[in-house]
């Protein structure tokens, strides 16, 4: 029983170290979103982090529309981050996790 434990205890561990590993990968993972019109263009770390911004200067004469854009482009780009962090960690979650019954069935 206590050999199961512990070995329990070690793959946690292991799988720790590997989340912590993959949260710095993801720092190095950018991805670019842009606007429907390419307007304004966002690149973002896999871990949610805006690298870069570029607007167009058509847009510099109008804030409102400004704004609208850079709300819209931001939220796409945080999503897509965060669909990209979120994958990756559940990967490295569920290999890494014990067989215990029914658990499993959360990293579905």
């Amino acid at each position: 029983m206590f050999g199961d434990m512990m070995g329990m205890m070690g793959k946690l561990k292991e799988t720790q170290k590997k989340v912590e590993e993959t949260k710095k990968r993801l720092n190095t993972v950018t991805l670019e979103e842009k606007s429907n019109d390419e307007l304004v263009s966002v690149t973002i770390t896999a871990n949610r982090e805006i690298k870069k911004i570029a607007i167009d200067d058509s847009l510099l004469e109008d804030k409102e529309q400004l704004e609208d854009y850079l709300i819209l482009t931001l939220n796409k780009a945080i999503q897509n981050a965060t669909n990209v962090n979120e994958t990756e960690l559940a990967a490295v979650a569920k290999d890494g996790m014990p067989n215990i019954p029914g658990m499993d069935s959360l990293f579905k």
